[in-house]
């Protein structure tokens, strides 16, 4: 039986031939693209990517009525470095109108969060105003990732590429991301460990890259956690989707980063 994760790609991979079939293409990129890496390197606290995600496969609706443009522009004022948007629809409830919306009121880095199997959908990510692409290792083969990593850098995007466990690590390291996300969620079994950044953080780190810590942090402990592993930044969608005083939460996750880990 396959998971929930192959049936996404399942889904993406015919998503994507539709696409092509369409009339619909994307040549142009009327945005600037801001550099996620640059404001990394440059923070003294734990950078936050805050995340814009109505629902999950795993959680149902989380926050369905947001209005995308008004919860950018609270990110921002609260502290963000950058914003994460789902634009998948099916299983998010997301849409690339949503990701133009928070391009269109911010000044910001801008994560495209999606599953993404082929280039046209990077072209797509790009024209909607993306900054940064997500890559995942575990549903990509390497060349496969070295590819779209290369056509992404080559229309000016950068590219988060995210791993779980040592074989996605070891795909990363082969085509030198210089952003690489642990996800500390199983996409799998959607189970979520905090472990999983401490684990293979230093690894990371070791390797050059840079690192950013991904899913289930709720609380201070969480980030100062990440922080202590090497992480530079932290991507949190839940419990600012789910928060009632958005600008005190950003408060409480201010943490500085672990110098001696981010030299060099």
């Amino acid at each position: 039986m396959g998971t929930i994760l192959d049936s996404i790609i399942e889904r993406k991979k015919t998503e994507v031939e539709v696409l092509k079939k369409a009339t619909e293409v994307f040549p142009d990129f009327p945005y600037k693209t801001r550099s996620l890496i640059k404001a990394l390197r440059g923070a003294e606290d734990i950078a936050i990517i805050s995340e814009f995600k109505r629902a999950s496969p795993s959680k149902g609706d989380i926050n369905i009525d947001l209005d995308p443009g008004q919860q950018a522009i609270l990110y921002a004022e609260s502290g963000a470095t950058a914003i994460s948007v789902l634009t998948d629809q099916k299983g998010f409830k997301g849409s690339f109108d949503d990701l133009r919306k928070v391009r269109e009121v911010v000044d910001l880095p801008i994560l495209c969060k999606d599953f993404i199997v082929d280039e046209i959908q990077i072209d797509r990510a790009r024209s909607a105003g993306a900054d940064v692409i997500l890559l995942i290792a575990s549903v990509l083969s390497v060349g496969k990732l070295a590819e779209l990593h290369t056509y992404a850098s080559s229309i000016g995007l950068e590219c988060l590429v995210e791993i779980h466990d040592q074989t996605d690590l070891e795909k990363a390291l082969e085509i030198n991301a210089a952003l690489i996300g642990i996800n500390n969620r199983n996409l799998k079994t959607f189970e979520v460990n905090m472990e999983n950044t401490e684990k293979l953080g230093p690894h990371v780190k070791k390797a050059g890259a840079l690192l950013i810590s991904e899913s289930g942090m709720k609380t201070r402990e969480d980030i100062a956690r990440a922080s202590a592993a090497g992480a530079s930044g932290v991507l949190i969608g839940e419990t600012f989707m789910t928060s009632s005083d958005i600008k005190n939460t950003f408060t409480q996750f201010t943490v500085p980063i672990v110098r001696d880990l981010h030299e060099g």
